[in-house]
Order: structure tokens, then sequence, then C-alpha cells
């Protein structure tokens, strides 16, 4: 028998139905849920925020925490817990004279837990008594430090609590052999102890006994040199310190380096010469001082003012243009993974930059001879309308329930609470209730916000391929 054309002897021929007479098959695939068994590191990072204000509520209003004749009660505790934790230094009643030593005490723990963060002190002390950190704990902590790599997280929670430690003793010490011929040895210890730690973590609060506080020592400019370089060193975080110790010249340093490096020294230059021109002649601020003292508090205001809020002038009495140039400082703030608030010197950077390229009508945002990626710039307007809505609503708040008090003034009070800073023109005791609960509301949101902003802008890894047709807008 002769095989069929095109085939071979020994072929086998298969017949199966076409296509059209094959019936189809249905399955139905139940959607499954997961539930995450933990909060997410964003609530996490709120809820660890509420309880160390919690803790430090009720330890100020113990009896051995402040004194009964001037003690304002439970909103007066949270108010200051709240400013401590969040290290922002804004105070209702005076804190040398309303809380006893033993409340500065608690003060200054919280300031110091708040400014060097929870995390980073968790992970020391878990390596100190020799247990591993978990794999949750680990992402916590990488998010807070804003670090990409996973690996070496305990190693570096230990070398940031050091380096913290040994700048604040430092600055003891410096703050110490200054004091020591202003107060007693036993009054210039504790001053010193409490300056360094408030200094270092960028809180603005002090307990000088003098009633003016931090104005009384406007003319010592050995003390402020002090402090303005525990400020500047707190606001410039772990990674910029190491890179500048480490590496020392500036083409070795990393771009968020050079960034926050040129921000930085820009912005205090910036302020300092605003601040001389705009009070120079205001004899209630800079008026009545020498040309050198001027300068000096000038450079140190636009070191602390963007960040940390202490203040040798009073701001009750500055120019309206002088707090509408803070604002936008204090809006501002420092570096990322640094004690200071704000939406951070690389934030703005960016959105400068990707202004300037877009009026150069450039396609990539090119800086220090690096891209910095699309995301990066989604993220920084993403911190910038969302920071602006919350000031916003402060300021509104603060409006509706303090109608007795001018716009400017709580204008400025909600840039510095959002900020983390701690300026005012005086206005913080003067708030009712409502206006002091709206503040401590805005520290908080001020404190982890742009963190948390930041965290939950990440690309999800779920890709959706169908997107919807374009259609040009009409914007401008």
């Amino acid at each position: 028998m002769n095989s069929p054309a095109g085939t071979k002897p020994g072929d086998v021929s298969v017949k199966k139905p076409r296509v059209g007479e094959t019936p189809p098959t249905e399955f139905v695939v139940a959607e499954r849920r997961i539930h995450a068994r933990s909060f997410s590191s964003p609530m996490l990072l709120i809820l660890i925020f509420i309880v160390l204000i919690s803790i430090g509520t009720f330890c100020l209003m113990a009896p051995f925490a402040h004194y009964e004749d001037t003690f304002g009660g439970f909103l007066v505790a949270l108010f200051t817990a709240t400013s401590a934790v969040t290290v922002t230094g804004l105070v209702v009643v005076e804190t040398s004279s309303n809380w006893t030593m033993g409340g500065q005490l608690v003060i200054m723990l919280l300031m110091f837990v708040g400014g060097l963060g929870f995390m980073s002190l968790a992970a020391f002390l878990l390596t100190v008594l020799g247990q591993r950190i978990s794999m949750a704990q680990s992402l916590l902590i990488r998010e807070t430090f804003s670090r990409e790599q996973l690996g070496g997280i305990q190693r570096l929670s230990v070398a940031i609590v050091i380096t913290a430690v040994a700048i604040q003793i430092f600055g003891f010490l410096a703050f110490f052999a200054r004091l020591v011929f202003v107060y007693e040895p036993g009054e210039a210890l504790w001053q010193a102890l409490f300056l360094a730690v408030s200094g270092f973590n960028n809180a603005g609060i002090f307990i000088f006994p003098e009633k003016s506080g931090l104005l009384a020592h406007q003319g010592d400019l050995v003390l402020l040199a002090i402090l303005g370089t525990l400020i500047l060193l707190g606001s410039l975080s772990f990674w910029v310190v190491s890179d500048l110790i480490l590496r020392r010249k500036f083409r070795l340093y990393s771009l968020v380096t050079k960034i926050v490096i040129t921000m930085t020294i820009s912005l205090i230059i910036l302020a300092g010469i605003f601040l001389y021109v705009s009070e120079g002649s205001n004899e209630l601020t800079l008026g009545s001082l020498s040309t050198e003292n001027k300068i000096a508090v000038s450079l140190f205001e636009g070191i602390s003012g963007r960040t940390a809020g202490f203040t040798t002038i009073n701001y009750e009495f500055a120019r309206p243009a002088t707090d509408i140039f803070m604002s936008l400082m204090m809006f501002v703030g420092g570096a990322t993974a640094s004690v200071a608030g704000g939406i951070k010197v690389t934030t703005f950077f960016i959105i400068l930059m990707s202004i300037y390229i877009l009026i150069r009508e450039r396609r990539y945002l090119t800086v220090f001879d690096r891209e910095i990626d699309e995301l990066t710039i989604r993220r920084s307007y993403a911190i910038l309308v969302i920071s602006i809505g919350f000031v916003f609503l402060c300021t509104l708040g603060l409006a509706i329930t303090n109608s007795g008090i001018l716009l400017r003034d709580i204008l400025f009070e909600a840039f510095s609470a959002y900020g983390t800073v701690g300026l005012s023109t005086g206005i913080t005791g003067q708030l009712t209730p409502f206006g002091q609960l709206i503040v401590i509301l805005t520290m908080l949101i001020g404190r982890v916000g742009p963190l948390i902003i930041g965290l939950k802008m990440v690309p999800n890894r779920d890709v959706n391929n169908y997107r919807n047709a374009v259609e040009p807008v009409t914007i401008g």
C-alpha cells in the first residue's frame, strides 16, 4: 500500500477536532486576600510617636515633674511632651520656672529619644543586649533612615547612636567650659547637659533662669558659636556628617551630601543677609547691636531659625518681611534622615532644579553630573503640595479657634509647628485649648508626615499594562 503524499513509512496520523468543535472549559478562581498581621511601617511610626508622647505626658503630670501652683494640667503636659518628642520647641509655659528638675529631665529624655529616633535607639539596645533584629524591625529602621539597602542595619544603628552621643558629649563639655563662668558649677553642669541635648536634636527648648531666656546671652558669641555648630551637625544627618569625615573632598561626596551641603550653606548665607538687611535698623531686634554682633546674630538665626528654633531676637517685634522669609526657611527645614523637620533641603533643591529645566526646555534633570529620576521629582512635588495643604489646614483651624490673633502670627505659628522649628511671635500660650490641640497635631504630622508621604509613594510591584488613551489638557 502506498503512503499518502508528503509522508514517510512509519508515520502515524492523529486526528483531532477543530478548535471550533472543541467545547470551552470554564473554571472559577476565588479571590484571595491576604490580611496583614501587623501595622504597616508608616502606621507603626505614628504609633511609636504616640506612645512616646503618652508616656511623656503622664510623666510630666506626676507630682515630681511640676510645681503645683503653676501647673496647667493635662493639656500643658501633652503639649510639652509632643513638642519635646517631635523636637519642635514650642511651649505654652516657661520650661525653667514651671517644671522641676525631674520634669526637665523627662523633657530632656524625650528630646533625646525623639531626635535620635526610637528605632535606632531600640536597635542599639538590642545589639548591646546581644539580641538579633527581626526582618520587620530591619525594614522599619531602614525606612526611618531613608536607606535603600537592608544589610548592616544593626551596625548602622550602633554607629548612629554612638556618633550622636559623642557629639552631644563634646557639646556638653564645651557648654560647661563656657557656662561655668556664668553660673554656679552645679547649675552650669545641668544647663550645659540640657542645652547640648536640645541643641544637637534641634529641639529649641532651654532652661536658662533668666526670664528673657537666650536673649540674655545675645552678646555671648562663644556660646552662640557652640550652639550653632551643634544645631548644624544635627540638621545635616548621619550620612552627610560621615561623608564629610571619611571622604573630605567635595568631588568624592555622594550626590545627597553635595546637595545638602550646597543648599545648607546657601540658605544660611541668604538668611543671614536677609535678616541683617531687614532687622538691622529695627531697634527692637538687631538695631541696638554693634555691627559685629549684628552679623553674628544674623548668621546664628540663619542656622537656628531654619531647623531648631533657638532665637536671640524677639520675633514678636520683627518686621512682617522677616516673618514671611523665616516661614519659608522653616518650611524648607534641614536634611533628610536628620533631626530637622520641614520638607527637607533635597526636596526643595529638586523642585527648584526641575522648574529650571522646565524653563530651559530640557528633558532630564542633571545635577553634579548625575541624573535624578522622574519618580524622585514626582515625590518631591507630592511632599510639597501635601505639606502646603497641612500648613493651610493648620492656619485655617487656628484662625477659626483664635479669632482675636492676627493672621500673620497664626501663619508664622503654623509654619513653625509643621517645620518642627519652635519659633513664635509669642502667641503659643495665648491659643485656646482647641488651638493648642491643632498645634499638637501639626507638630506630630510635621515630624512624621514627609517621611510617610515618601514611603507611600514607593512604586507598587503590581504592573498594570492597561492604560487609557492620552488626551491633552490645557494648563496655565
